[in-house]
């Protein structure tokens, strides 16, 4: 892009929301990053969440969904993993701004003195601080390529309008005058509801959504219309008079059978040309090349076998807790060919104490349970649904069932097999014994007691296999290591290690000093593996994560084929695994996906 020498100007593309919350402003602005990075641009993204949380790494997932953990430690808003998943990049934790981190930073400068005694004002110091984070943020290569990218895209969260959210639309507002026109796109994503007693599609929530952002001294170039159906010309020329959008810059957003259609679906509307034109690179890039995700997309729609997989957690009630994990479970059952249908089983619903209490919801998650092809453990905090997690454990391993357990979904793999195979009845983690006199799982020695935010173990940890000789290593591509992502504060007691591997569970995996355990195995189950990581955020459409493929393969029968078609012969140590070190692309709310849900008509 910058053929005539000296420093590009970046280009700023922001994605706004309006009328309600959660209409896909995150799956949205990964699109577009898609399409400009299939037109040949260097792509990268920023998310402001408005609440003042320093990060996400505090909230309980039923609140804001799950926690998205980068490679650099930093837990933040999932929107982060569309992006990642989506446009094949690797954030930082500077790449998700919170009213929290940008209050902090100025009242640190404020303590140091930096403002020389004037006095500190949202506006001129927050705003200021809030575009300096942006235009520093923008410049940080986030694709392995040297240099900053061509396109930045922001997304506010929240809703125009929020009282929060106020500060950063100034300062937006600010900024888009300052970096000038033609360095600048906005694209506002609006609700066009229809009533079901007219039938109509109603224009009025967005031209009073676009009132109020123009009031906030930002001008939309898009309108991004979310409708169950495409925009009727008359609505869109509606829209187009009251708005002052020309009427080939309103695009709709309508509903489509899984969301990687999305970025066909803006380019098919020329959403393209529309950002181009906006950002002066019309001359710059090619016309869109979608040929991959088209393929992808019309594949997932016409999977017919279906592989059920029996998530058994404590957040099943809001799928947004489990997104990166339904990710990764789609990738994987995409790339063998398979229907994916998820089993919401609560955990608590499963333990014996429900059977007395409520025998019917016990029955039918049991059912659940049983009728399912593979098992899936998810992590979690706190001991609601513990015991339901170790008796899921256990009839996975008794019935020879595909198991994967992820954090706690390895501990409690531990647990049950100390309680089960060992006969410590008293078996457990400090996490929810304190006193339990058999610890199979203990605080890590690092981990703080008094302070929670950002003081577990986070981020990219290396594992080495102890084994090469195991399913693990082998769906690794047989590498001698791997890199993935950790969350967690407690770890399985290495003094009980050898007790365990003498009675036949394998710890396949260990960090860097052998003393902390990363991947366990029962060798004489088709596949039954927990991983103290969490593999599911490095997972994308065409990479799957290997232990993810591994547990869809177990559950489909064809984990044989699997291991032998990628069975690495010796001599060929430099060979990259298929499935490691993933890269990025998106999801959505899933019908939209297809992953099918019993969960009481949601959509997983």
């Amino acid at each position: 892009m910058n053929k005539g020498g000296g420093m590009k100007k970046m280009k700023y593309v922001l994605v706004t929301g309006g009328v309600v919350s959660g209409l896909g402003k995150g799956v949205t602005a990964s699109s577009i990053g898609v399409l400009l990075k299939a037109c040949g641009l260097r792509v990268t993204s920023i998310k402001i969440d408005p609440y003042l949380n320093t990060d996400a790494g505090t909230m309980s997932p039923f609140e804001h969904g799950e926690v998205y953990v980068l490679d650099d430690g930093g837990e933040v808003d999932l929107d982060l993993g569309n992006y990642e998943r989506f446009l094949d990049i690797k954030l930082t934790r500077d790449n998700n701004i919170t009213t929290g981190k940008i209050y902090q930073a100025v009242i640190d400068k404020e303590r140091r003195g930096d403002y020389l005694g004037k006095t500190v004002q949202v506006v001129p110091h927050i705003t200021d601080a809030i575009q300096e984070w942006i235009e520093r943020v923008a410049m940080i290569p986030v694709d392995e390529q040297p240099g900053p990218a061509d396109v930045c895209v922001i997304e506010l969260g929240g809703t125009i309008g929020d009282i929060e959210s106020m500060p950063f639309t100034e300062a937006l507002g600010q900024f888009s005058y300052r970096v000038g026109a033609g360095n600048f796109c906005l694209i506002h994503v609006s609700l066009v509801p229809v009533l079901s007693a007219v039938g109509e599609q109603k224009s009025k929530p967005t031209q009073h959504s676009v009132r109020g952002l123009r009031s906030l001294g930002l001008t939309p170039n898009i309108l991004a219309c979310r409708s169950t159906l495409a925009l009727e010309e008359n609505v869109k020329q509606k829209l187009s008079q009251f708005c002052h959008v020309p009427a080939e810059n309103i695009i709709t957003l309508y509903d489509v059978p899984n969301i990687w259609h999305l970025p066909s679906l803006l380019r098919d509307q020329k959403a393209h040309g529309a950002i181009l034109g906006a950002l002066n690179l019309l001359g710059v890039a090619r016309e869109p090349n979608l040929k991959e995700w088209t393929s992808r997309a019309e594949s997932c729609d016409m999977l017919l076998e279906p592989v059920r997989i029996a998530i058994v957690g404590k957040y099943t009630g809001l799928s947004d807790s489990y997104l990166s994990l339904l990710k990764a479970l789609l990738h994987a059952s995409v790339s063998l060919r398979k229907k994916l249908v998820v089993d919401w089983v609560p955990a608590s619903d499963i333990e014996d104490e429900t059977a007395k209490e409520n025998p019917d919801a016990y029955k039918a998650a049991w059912k659940l349970l049983q009728g399912a092809d593979g098992v899936l453990v998810p992590g979690g905090f706190g001991d609601r649904g513990v015991e339901g997690k170790i008796l899921a454990a256990k009839y996975a391993r008794e019935n020879r069932i595909p198991f994967l357990g992820i954090c706690l979904g390895m501990q409690i793999a531990v647990i049950e097999f100390a309680r089960s195979i060992l006969g410590l009845q008293d078996a457990n983690s400090t996490e929810f014994d304190p006193d339990t006199t058999s610890p199979c799982v203990i605080f890590m020695p690092e981990g703080s007691k008094t302070h929670f935010g950002g003081t577990m173990r986070l981020g990219s940890r290396r594992t080495y296999f102890q084994v090469m000789d195991c399913k693990s290593a082998k769906l690794y591509g047989n590498r001698g290591f791997v890199d993935e992502r950790h969350r967690h504060r407690y770890e399985v007691n290495p003094d009980m290690v050898s007790t365990l591997e003498d009675a036949g569970l394998s710890f396949a995996g260990k960090d860097e000093t052998g003393q902390r355990m990363e991947i366990v195995e029962l060798p004489n189950h088709p596949y039954y593996i927990g991983t103290q990581f969490h593999p599911e955020f490095k997972s994308r459409p065409g990479k799957p994560s290997a232990l993810f493929l591994g547990l869809i393969a177990a559950a489909c029968g064809q984990l044989d084929s699997l291991l032998h078609a990628h069975k690495i012969p010796n001599g060929m140590a430099k060979k990259v695994s298929l499935y490691q070190n993933g890269n990025a692309t998106k999801f959505a709310k899933i019908p939209a996906d297809g992953i099918y849900s019993n969960c009481n008509g949601v959509h997983a």
